[in-house]
């Protein structure tokens, strides 16, 4: 067994879930760096910090699947302490503490104060906007709210991340400079709400607001818009998206389903025909915007016929990028009393069918782009390619731009025009120009 060190100790920030995770563990360690710390992400360490996710059942199974491995480690004398900290422990911290004993302590999502203390470190209520990315360092997640106030039906992130609380736009612009500062070029704008960003702080959505604050930010080139929500959305955030040439024309909207039955059993606020109307309103305001969106299938009352309903409208509405997921039966949501009456395969095959159907619509829309040029940035080197995105593509979920790199040197980080020569369902290949 390893003998505990004595000089300085290191500490090891593990991050599983969303982007939201992955800010809340880059504010974790940017205080911890304050401190005095030293801190890594996702190496060797003597004390670990695992931020989990607790949103569906596969998130929650590599988070009990993470506190295990380390634990064990623990055990055999390779770390010292194992803290736990973010959604699954917000949630399920007192099955944890009885299940996984050897856990050191846990934390909720927001005990980052006594968090710290327990690692020997003060919480610095100063440090507005500093934050130790661990993104590439010419884009950033910039996170505007906590918290959220919808009450849809099979959600279980209010339980978790409590009510909506809105970030001051003052203080988003200043950790946007300071980002700015350190070389990122791309701001991704992420909340468990973006459209009600505001409401709380100046009884009014304010997210055109902030907007136009952060593209006055020197060096900030893309503001790329997470997690919109369809009910409220706000009309002039479209007209700052079709005017400001920082502001990507992109946007990421949840819309989970489109029979109206069902989303009202969601509690979502809308119908197929708002849904549709809302949509309209997008192309005929920005008509070149990516719309991306996700969708759940197997919710309780889908049937086939309400399936079929969704997968017409998904071939009718040709998003730009779509991602979809099985219906996870959470509980104290308030879906939890329906009966899960859609089987797990039947559940799968839906997922299938639908991301068939999305794959040749990609497809086709790739074509389209053939023989035409974007401005592209690019996030890395892959094999014989260099890796970039178009505006209408975030990092990691969305299209990749692959360029060969043998007859050509891109800078990552650095944007160049590209044209496309050729396209699959997910990829673009092209030239510098």
């Amino acid at each position: 067994m390893r003998t505990k060190s004595v000089g300085k100790k290191k500490i090891n920030i593990v991050t599983l879930g969303c982007s939201k995770n992955v800010y809340d563990s880059e504010v974790l360690m940017g205080q911890l760096q304050a401190n005095g710390k030293e801190v890594v992400h996702e190496d060797k360490g003597d004390i670990v910090v695992i931020n989990t996710c607790g949103f569906i059942d596969n998130a929650k199974e590599e988070s009990i699947n993470t506190i295990l491995e380390y634990v064990e480690a623990k055990n055999r004398g390779e770390v010292e302490q194992v803290f736990v900290t973010g959604c699954l422990s917000e949630r399920y911290k007192p099955d944890l503490i009885r299940e996984i004993p050897d856990v050191d302590q846990y934390f909720g999502t927001r005990d980052l104060p006594l968090l710290l203390k327990h690692l020997g470190a003060d919480y610095k209520h100063e440090l507005v906007g500093e934050r130790m990315v661990t993104t590439p360092r010419h884009y950033a997640y910039l996170k505007i709210s906590e918290g959220c106030d919808r009450p849809c039906s099979f959600c279980a992130i209010p339980l978790m991340r409590g009510k909506n609380i809105s970030t001051p736009i003052e203080n988003l612009v200043i950790e946007a400079e300071k980002l700015a500062k350190k070389g990122v070029k791309e701001l991704i704008l992420i909340a468990q709400d973006l459209t009600y960003y505001g409401l709380d702080l100046y009884k009014k959505r304010a997210l055109g607001d902030l907007l136009l604050r952060l593209v006055t930010v020197e060096g900030i080139e893309w503001i790329r818009l997470h997690y919109a929500f369809p009910t409220g959305f706000p009309e002039d955030v479209l007209e700052i998206i079709k005017n400001e040439p920082k502001v990507c024309n992109y946007i990421d909207i949840p819309l989970q389903h489109i029979n109206s039955d069902l989303l009202k059993a969601m509690k979502r606020g809308t119908s197929h025909e708002k849904t549709n109307a809302l949509l309209a309103k997008f192309r005929q305001m920005v008509p070149d915007m990516a719309i991306r969106t996700t969708l759940i299938v197997g919710f309780p009352g889908e049937t086939e016929e309400k399936f079929q309903e969704m997968k017409e409208w998904v071939r009718e509405q040709r998003f730009d990028r779509l991602g979809c997921f099985t219906y996870s039966h959470e509980e104290n949501t308030t879906a939890y009393v329906l009966k899960d009456d859609v089987p797990q395969e039947v559940k799968e095959a839906r997922v299938e069918e639908i991301m068939e159907l999305q794959s040749q619509i990609s497809w086709e829309k790739n074509q389209e782009r053939i023989g035409k040029t974007y401005r592209c940035i690019f996030d890395r080197k892959e094999g014989n390619y260099f890796v970039g995105r178009t505006e209408f593509d975030s990092p990691d979920v969305d299209n990749t731009v692959l360029v060969p790199a043998e007859n050509t040197y891109l800078s990552i980080g650095e944007f160049a025009d590209i044209k496309i020569t050729s396209a699959e369902e997910f990829d673009l290949y092209g030239e510098l120009v």
